[in-house]
Parts: structure tokens; sequence; C-alpha cells
């Protein structure tokens, strides 16, 4: 037996509503647990390199190669970069970026 169209509709739409509840709160969770540093080069993203990770990425393996780079970040660079990727990953995963979520943009 077919449900009436309403119905499938109305389904759908909760499915999705359920679904991008689920996926708010694991970015809501993700967003908590960053630290102070992740939540920097958040805002360093946003607010210098146009909201995009590959020219930052680009500037810090230019810093550790000894080329030239932008942007002088703290002597952490490898960490940083490992940040990078990790919240790089996540964005791609969840389909969001993380600065609308931090605070202090």
């Amino acid at each position: 037996m077919a449900e009436p169209a309403g119905d499938s509709e109305k389904s759908g739409k909760t499915a999705a509503r359920a679904s991008q509840s689920n996926i708010s709160k694991v970015v809501s969770d993700f967003v908590n647990g960053l630290s102070e540093e992740h939540r920097m080069l958040i805002v360093l993203k946003a607010q210098l390199y146009a909201g995009l990770w590959e020219p930052m990425l680009d500037d810090l393996r230019n810093r550790l190669a000894g080329k030239p780079y932008i942007f002088k970040l703290a002597n952490r660079i490898q960490d940083d970069i490992e940040r990078i990727e990790q919240m790089q990953e996540f964005e791609a995963e969840h389909k969001i970026d993380l600065a609308d979520y931090i605070d202090s943009l």
C-alpha cells in the first residue's frame, strides 16, 4: 500500500530534520572540544585567509621550508598543520565552515 503524497513528504522532512539534528550535535560536540590553538587557527582562516585552509597551510609549509610566507605564526608550525588538517577533514565530512561556529569572529 503506497503512502499518500503528503505523508511521504512529511516523512522525508522529518528524516532530514533528524539527520540535520544529528549533524548539528556532532558539530557542536566537535567545536566544544576544540582547544584555544584550534580556535585561533579558525579565526585566522576566516580573517586573514578568506575562509580557506589551503593558503594558510601553504604559508606554514613555506615557513618550514624557509620559503617566503605571508603571516608569522608561533613556533608550533607542525602542530598547527596537523590541527588544520584535522579541522579541514571535519569541515569536508560535515559540509560546514567551523568559522560559523566560533563566537570570537
